[in-house]
């Protein structure tokens, strides 16, 4: 199964990860569109934690047996058996914050949506940037901070 892995000490902090999963996840598919004219604004999925001298990359590993998933009280998040994505369906989310708190990883947060809070995570996105497949944080990663890659462990 393919992951994506924050690699820390790479990590610069530019915080091009969080524009492209931003951008991607934009109506106008637009960089600066999506930061200063859409209603309600786009949401990234990955954020980088830490300052200049020490940040990291936080995102979802997909894992085999996401907690995310099995304590999700409403059935929004939901786990792909052929592709292994985890995906969290924002009209079902009623923001419990359940799987918040489940996550191992601190890679789901929940934010305010015109007028409920719903949880967000990532969807590896992928096939716009870079290699077929390649989510767009891992193809804006300049010092490849963040990789790509199969993985069985999480």
């Amino acid at each position: 199964m393919k992951r994506i892995y924050a690699i820390e000490s790479w990590c610069i902090d530019c915080r091009r990860c969080e524009v492209a999963c931003k951008t991607f996840h934009s109506k106008s598919k637009n960089t600066v569109k999506a930061f200063t004219l859409e209603f309600p604004a786009p949401r990234n999925r990955v954020r980088v934690e830490g300052g200049k001298t020490l940040s990291l990359a936080v995102n979802c590993r997909h894992c085999a047996h996401p907690k995310c998933v099995e304590g999700c009280i409403s059935g929004a998040m939901t786990k792909n058996p052929k592709t292994g994505v985890v995906t969290s369906d924002l009209e079902k989310c009623v923001g419990c914050r359940t799987c918040v708190s489940m996550c191992p990883f601190g890679a789901v947060r929940v934010e305010d949506v015109v007028d409920k809070g719903v949880a967000y995570k990532c969807d590896l996105c992928g096939e716009v940037l870079g290699e077929p497949g390649e989510p767009s944080c891992v193809a804006a990663c300049p010092n490849r901070a963040l990789i790509y890659v199969e993985s069985e462990e999480c």
